[in-house]
């Protein structure tokens, strides 16, 4: 571990995050995060509990294995995403419990398949598309991926779970959370009358605070 770079090191301490949240249970979960020219994946086999950050797989932008252990098998997900967001350089991908309820649930909008219920979903994952049942590992279904992923840095895979990007592990992370925490809001309100936020309180919540003049505010440090 005192060998390995920054992002390696940022995998270890997410994937670590993840499983002591109980956002991913046994050997489910995967990551991934840019490294210069190269990409770090978790191994598949691996409790994101017992992920290590000298122990990682090390892939190209073509997928191919340069060093580590084999990636999971989740990894064309991962490269699907970072290949179409050339902007984002994470990706975190889970099986948890309400996020992964709500993907089995039938007659959900694929393009709003959880509506803003709260301002810090709307601000964190804002447009959320589920994506067919696609089995674990199936490659095949890349070309939905990146066709989601091009209009949403949060997915939902159909009777799986969430796949989530963000600028880093951090920030995917963050917005993981929101869509789970939103999920479970979700479920604990059904049977209830619910008011998610309009579209125009949403928009407004994607706009940069007005900020006072200068004179009138405290310059940042």
């Amino acid at each position: 571990m005192s060998g390995a770079g920054p992002a390696a090191l940022a995998v270890e301490r997410i994937a670590h995050a993840i499983h002591r949240r109980g956002l991913s249970h046994g050997r489910t979960g995967n990551l991934a995060v840019r490294d210069g020219e190269h990409i770090l994946l978790t191994p598949t086999g691996v409790s994101l509990g017992e992920v290590e950050a000298g122990a990682l797989s090390v892939l190209d932008a073509q997928g191919r294995r340069l060093d580590g252990p084999r990636p999971t098998k989740e990894a064309f997900l991962h490269l699907a995403v970072l290949r179409t967001r050339p902007e984002l350089n994470a990706v975190v991908h889970t099986h948890s419990p309400y996020a992964a309820a709500l993907s089995c649930l039938d007659g959900l909008d694929p393009e709003a398949p959880l509506p803003p219920l709260t301002a810090y979903f709307a601000m964190r994952v804002g447009a959320l598309r589920l994506l067919p049942y696609l089995a674990p590992g199936d490659g095949s279904g890349t070309a939905l991926v990146e066709e989601a992923a091009a209009a949403s840095h949060a997915l939902l895979l159909r009777n799986h779970g969430p796949v989530v990007a963000g600028s880093d592990l951090d920030a995917a992370l963050d917005a993981l959370e929101e869509l789970e925490h939103t999920a479970q809001i979700f479920f604990l309100t059904a049977g209830h009358r619910t008011a998610p936020l309009t579209a125009e309180r949403v928009a407004a919540l994607a706009q940069p605070p007005i900020q006072p003049p200068l004179e009138g505010r405290t310059p940042a440090a």
